[in-house]
């Protein structure tokens, strides 16, 4: 063989093998590659000051990977890049949803079954975080319900404490708690799995606040001036479960709410209506206490936002 036909083979040769190399992965790799990442995952985030609860659903719509994520406050919200490239996830909150100069990249690889990530605080500090695999919470039957006890006695704070010391405490008045508004959270000391629960709400014009079921799950409490859409208005699973319909406002009046909860599912009923039908709530919502959605929780009482809201009559029945 002449040289110039042997160089010529090697070129080519070389070209081919390079080419063999580069081929995509087949499908049934790019799918077993993602797999293990899909789903719902409760995040913890690890920041020097305290740990955040966080909530990320990982989907593949059409070979195109997708994300939703609830961060540190707010709602559930998509965003904007995700990947899984040589078995690692990153996916990328944007800076205008985090409140920071720039945005937030989150990196995670699969230890076991959790994520274990790191991210970066609004100042750079390393922010550690990791992943666990969203509990189902199926239930087996239907629960037979106990008889309702008080978790409010009308006189005083018995069985509830502010999350941090401030000056506008909240107070009994007249049989009612009261929330002056600006000031601690107002948490219950008696965790709960499943219940039946019944609260009256006097909510006064462009109040807001939130009754955190399980500590975790936020059901809005609002009667600002600016609509909301059904996501957002009373009664509501803040970003994540809609009322089926928006009843009349009623500043300044006591509403009744019946909420039943088991496992991932909520009925609330308002005012005798069925705004909520046995609907699943898919994670937390912003401001939960933590992440840890297999374990009984604690309600609380938003008490940060506006004044003025008051609660009475709050009744609970547990499973047999």
């Amino acid at each position: 063989m002449k040289l110039e036909n042997l160089s010529h083979f090697v070129v080519v040769f070389l070209v081919l093998a390079a080419l063999s190399h580069a081929q995509p992965a087949s499908p049934a790799k790019h799918e077993a590659s993602i797999r293990p990442f899909l789903g719902r995952w409760d995040l913890t985030l690890k920041a020097p000051d305290r740990e955040y609860p966080s909530w990320l659903e990982v989907t593949e719509e059409q070979g195109q990977l997708k994300a939703q994520m609830v961060g540190r406050w707010g709602n559930a919200r998509p965003l904007p890049k995700v990947e899984i490239v040589a078995e690692e996830l990153t996916f990328v909150s944007p800076k205008e949803a985090e409140d920071r100069k720039d945005d937030m990249v989150f990196e995670a690889k699969l230890v076991g079954s959790r994520l274990v990530g790191k991210t970066t605080g609004p100042d750079g500090t390393p922010w550690p975080w990791t992943g666990e695999r969203a509990p189902a919470l199926k239930r087996a039957g239907t629960p037979k319900w106990g008889r309702p006890v008080t978790l409010f006695n009308g006189k005083d704070l018995s069985g509830w404490k502010p999350d941090k010391e401030n000056a506008n405490a909240w107070k009994v008045e007249n049989g009612t708690l009261v929330s002056p508004g600006h000031g601690p959270e107002l948490i219950a000391t008696r965790p709960f799995g499943d219940f039946k629960l019944h609260i009256e709400v006097n909510c006064p014009q462009n109040g807001n606040s939130g009754l955190y079921l399980r500590g975790r799950y936020e059901m809005q409490v609002e009667y600002e001036k600016t609509p909301e859409d059904k996501f957002h208005s009373m009664g509501a699973i803040y970003g994540m479960v809609p009322v089926a319909m928006e009843l009349p406002k009623t500043p300044g009046q006591w509403d009744t709410f019946d909420i039943t909860f088991v496992g991932r599912n909520v009925t609330i009923v308002r005012n005798g209506k069925k705004i909520i039908d046995n609907q699943e709530i898919a994670g937390i919502t912003g401001g939960a206490i933590d992440a840890n959605e297999g374990e009984p929780g604690v309600f609380y009482i938003q008490g940060d936002h506006t004044g003025g809201i008051r609660y009475r009559n709050i009744m609970i029945s547990v499973p047999k």
